[in-house]
């Protein structure tokens, strides 16, 4: 079982990789996923002690604490927020000391104090990278040499070594700086992906024999009344039982147009109480609520990791160590193969080289951009369940979409009747309702509907089978009543002379002989016809539809839309084969995404490269077997998560090129002495500070 802990006491987003790959090397492990961004471990293992001991071993001041909520887990993240006081403190006063240094070093150096410069320079030192050292003495400690810490110990030792004090007291300094800025970047950017998760109610007021009480939404259970006064959250799912209001969704699907609810609608965990006071009986636990839901899959959502992060994560594992015996060779070779060349100029050189090869830049950077844009699309109403299919989804290149409730509104109506055979058109409506008498389709209750105000018929049904797909067979105590399409007419040798006609038909027979036909109407969505022109402009190539209506009813929504295929007369078993062999015939490298409602396409969902649940809001079907949920009715929200996948993962490649050409210039720069410690320094804090600053444009990132 997978279960989260919050991390406390990680301040290295190279040590959460280290703790990571231990982990997942453990036998009691079967899986490990740290997410530096959030300083969560989500893990699946046997035995969580024998995990505590290994994290002690790697990092003895890295503790786990139980995330059992999200309020907890902000509290935690909160404790863990570096003091930008104190660091600020420290950073002034070592610089004191270097500009003191500075102003007096001839004269000190001259003079018989000349020890005074070192305890100026040793004390400036020490305080700006007390840090450093601790951790460079902890890793030595245990056995390993490739790690920031100890890379600048070398190096600002080293410029000890060969006299260069100034440069090893302002390379620590600046290194200092530059850590302040990058965590207080990384900080800024945990405080507004935790302002994404502030939607979650922190209390609900129950109603009780006694009166009103406020309590936690996790005390109350399925059944009892809440009263939610006006401009407060909804606490729980439910359904209003008293009152008239309007409510604000957005904190939920993105959308700022209020809805407005009354006795019988259903309200969600996390909508806000505009203007009237509602009572209402809950249906849901907390636990199982919209709301819960959305918080647990946004805030789990990069425990999945994208091809590129774990790619980063195993380069900068083998990056450090190449860039290491790189400056080795550096301070060496050309000394021992070069006439005139000196020791001093090339262990200087080789110093600088070990200063710009922390990879950071790439290590907190990359992640964050991903859970980023995974926030950002929450935000909008688009849940992502991972880095992966962030990634997944800007490689589409062929959507298909089911029909019934995703590209049509699913609001059935009757708009013909048509009787055969000395039959009347009451008739067919009658004997057409009478069998659909105990089905929950929507097709069934709109034909139910439709025959409400005809007089009720003086039969009753005795015997009821519904074929999935095909139609109904009902027998009362007088007649054997067939309705259902065209397909079930012939399968039970109904002699009929239409059988294409345009639209959703139910056939009706009575006794095997043909009564007529109901044509049923089923609207298409507002926004339908935009969706397909975004996916075409998101760069999709093809756009297909799968339905169950006949060839007619098929053929003039994907002219009217402008699809590139569509396939009719599916039986619910027969759109995964059809969907697999659009799979196998189609060419190219790009992914594949089927657009269901997350219930009855819930195999081809799962089948599809990314499987995306339509207006699924509260379904338990389509947050399991989804890879991505719609919180909106909306198709054209397909190409808005297709186009913010597209600019996050643009964000984090932005970050991963600006690095390595970074590092790459100034590592040759350096080695031919054209950069100093200064320039080293600069090129890396720097770099991290510029990527991790550009990450964070991820939670910004617009559609349009």
């Amino acid at each position: 079982m997978n279960t989260k802990y919050s991390v406390r006491n990680l301040d290295c987003a190279n040590c959460a990789e280290k703790i990571e790959r231990h982990l997942n090397k453990l036998p009691v492990v079967h899986e490990a996923s740290i997410n530096f961004a959030t300083l969560t471990l989500h893990i699946d293992t046997d035995d969580i002690e024998a995990v505590r001991r290994e994290i002690k071993r790697i990092e003895p001041e890295v503790e786990l604490a139980p995330a059992s909520g999200n309020q907890d887990s902000r509290a935690s993240a909160g404790k863990q927020d570096f003091s930008p006081i104190r660091e600020l403190a420290t950073i002034a006063v070592a610089l004191v000391l270097f500009v003191v240094h500075l102003l007096l070093q001839e004269r000190l150096h001259q003079t018989p104090w000349h020890y005074a410069e070192y305890l100026v320079t040793l004390t400036a030192y020490f305080l700006a990278g007390w840090n450093v050292l601790a951790g460079a003495f902890r890793t030595i400690k245990k056995g390993q040499l490739f790690d920031e810490n100890v890379l600048m110990t070398i190096a600002t030792g080293g410029a000890f070594g060969i006299h260069a004090l100034s440069e090893a007291v302002g390379v620590m300094i600046f290194y200092k700086i530059g850590e302040f800025l990058q965590n207080l970047a990384v900080t800024r950017s945990r405080r507004s992906i935790r302002s994404l998760l502030e939607v979650r109610p922190d209390s609900a007021t129950l109603k009780t024999s006694q009166g009103l009480e406020r309590v936690a939404p996790e005390k109350v259970s399925p059944g009892d009344f809440i009263f939610v006064k006006a401009g407060e959250k909804i606490p729980l799912d439910g359904i209003v039982e008293d009152g008239t209001a309007q409510v604000n969704t957005s904190a939920l699907t993105g959308e700022s147009v209020p809805a407005t609810v009354r006795p019988g609608d259903v309200v969600l965990a996390g909508e806000i109480n505009i203007n009237s006071p509602l009572t209402i009986r809950v249906t849901k636990a907390f636990a199982e609520s919209s709301i819960a839901k959305i918080l647990d899959l946004v805030e789990n959502a990069t425990a999945k990791k994208a091809k590129t992060e774990k790619f980063i994560t195993r380069f900068a594992r083998y990056y450090t160590p190449v860039v290491v015996f790189l400056a080795l060779g550096v301070a060496l070779l050309p000394p021992l193969l070069v006439t005139g060349q000196t020791f001093g100029t090339w262990i200087y050189r080789a110093l600088v080289i070990l200063v710009i090869s922390c990879p950071c830049a790439l290590v907190v950077s990359i992640p964050l951009g991903y859970f980023g844009g995974i926030g950002g699309a929450s935000k909008k109403g688009l849940l992502v369940k991972g880095s992966n299919f962030m990634d997944a989804l800007s490689a589409v290149d062929m959507v298909v979409f089911d029909k019934t409730g995703t590209l049509t509104k699913g609001t059935f109506r009757v708009k013909e009747v048509v009787s055969r055979n000395d039959f009347s058109n009451q008739d067919v409506l009658s004997f057409a309702a009478l069998a659909e008498t105990h089905s929950t389709h929507p097709i069934a209750r709109s034909i139910i509907e439709a025959a409400a105000k005809l007089p009720k018929a003086d039969d009753s049904i005795v015997e009821h089978k519904e074929v999935s797909g095909l139609g109904v067979v009902a027998r009362t105590s007088r007649h054997k009543i067939l309705a259902g399409n065209d397909v079930f007419m012939h399968k039970h040798a109904v002699e009929h002379s239409t059988c294409d006609i345009e639209g959703t038909v139910v056939h009706v027979a009575v006794d095997t002989t043909y009564a007529g036909y109901i044509t049923i109407g089923d609207e298409l969505k507002d926004d339908a016809r935009e969706a397909v022109s975004r996916l075409r402009e998101a760069g999709v190539q093809k756009i297909g539809m799968l339905t169950g209506d006949n060839e007619s009813a098929a053929q003039g929504i994907s002219e009217t839309l402008g699809l590139d295929f569509y396939h009719a007369r599916l039986l619910p078993e027969d759109k995964i084969r059809v969907f697999e062999s659009i799979e196998a015939e189609r060419s190219g490298r790009g992914r594949i995404v089927f657009v269901g409602d997350g219930i009855n396409d819930a195999p081809v969902l799962a089948r599809a490269d990314i499987g995306i649940a339509m207006g699924a809001l509260g379904s338990d079907a389509a947050i399991e077997t989804a890879d991505v949920v719609l919180m909106t009715d909306h198709p054209s929200m397909v190409a808005q998560a297709i186009r913010i996948s597209k600019k996050t993962r643009s964000i984090v490649w932005q970050n991963i090129v600006l690095a390595l050409s970074v590092k790459v210039v100034f590592i040759t720069f350096g080695a031919f002495g054209l950069a100093g410690m200064w320039e080293a320094v600069f090129a890396d804090m720097g770099t991290a500070l510029v990527a991790i600053l550009n990450a964070t444009r991820a939670l910004r990132t617009k559609a349009d």
